[in-house]
C-alpha cells in the first residue's frame, strides 16, 4: 500500500499533462513550431522536414559541390542542392551561386575549419522568412534543414514536445520577414 502511494503524486502529475494543452499554446500569440516541421526552400517551394534545435546557434542547408569563387572583387559560393520533395517524392535538383553572408567558423575534435553562410528564402506558416544558413553536405543527416537559435527567435515559439504543428503555405501575398544581421 505505502509502495502504491509513493507513486501517486507521479501518476497524477502524468494524468494532468496529457491532458492540458502546452503552455506554449497558452500564453503566447506568437506562432508555435514543432521540433521538426514542414517547410518549403523558396522560391521553388520544394517541402523538407527542418529540424529547429535550440542547440545550435546557425541555420544549416544541405549543399553538395560548395566552390568558393571572387565575383566583383566579393567572396560567392555556387552549391548545389539535392533535395527529396517530402510531398511528391520527386528529387529536386538547382545549381546556385550566392554571395557569401559570413564564414563561420567551427571548432571541434579534429580541429578547426570554416565553412561559408548565405542568405536563402525559407517558407514556415504561412511566412517566409530570409535566413543566414551555412552549406554543409547533410545528406547522411535525417533532416536536410536545421533551424538554429538565430532563426528560431523570427519564428516564434518552439515546443519541444511536438511536431509539424504547422503546414507551409506561402503565395505572392505571404508575408516577407527580412534578413536582419545581428553581429
Amino acid at each position: 500500500m505505502f509502495a502504491l502511494m509513493r507513486y501517486l503524486p507521479l501518476a497524477m502529475l502524468l494524468a494532468t499533462t496529457a491532458l492540458t494543452p502546452s503552455l506554449a499554446e497558452e500564453t503566447t500569440d506568437r506562432p508555435v513550431f514543432g521540433w521538426v516541421e514542414k517547410a518549403h526552400i523558396e522560391p521553388w517551394g520544394v517541402e523538407v522536414k527542418a529540424k529547429l534545435d535550440s542547440g545550435a546557434l546557425t541555420s544549416s542547408l544541405d549543399a553538395r559541390d560548395i566552390e568558393r569563387f571572387k565575383k566583383d572583387g566579393d567572396e560567392w559560393v555556387r552549391f548545389r542542392l539535392e533535395l527529396e520533395d517530402e510531398e511528391s517524392g520527386e528529387v529536386f535538383e538547382k545549381a546556385l551561386e550566392r554571395p557569401v553572408n559570413r564564414n563561420l567558423l567551427l571548432r571541434g575534435a579534429g580541429g578547426t575549419s570554416r565553412r561559408p553562410t548565405v542568405i536563402m528564402p525559407i517558407c514556415l506558416g504561412n511566412t517566409r522568412y530570409e535566413e543566414d544558413f551555412s552549406l554543409r553536405d547533410r545528406s547522411k543527416m535525417n533532416y536536410p534543414v536545421l533551424l538554429g537559435r538565430r532563426t528560431i527567435s523570427h519564428l516564434g515559439v518552439l515546443d519541444v514536445d511536438k511536431t509539424f504543428l504547422s503546414e507551409p503555405g506561402c503565395d505572392e501575398d505571404s508575408p516577407t520577414v527580412p534578413f536582419v544581421d545581428e553581429k
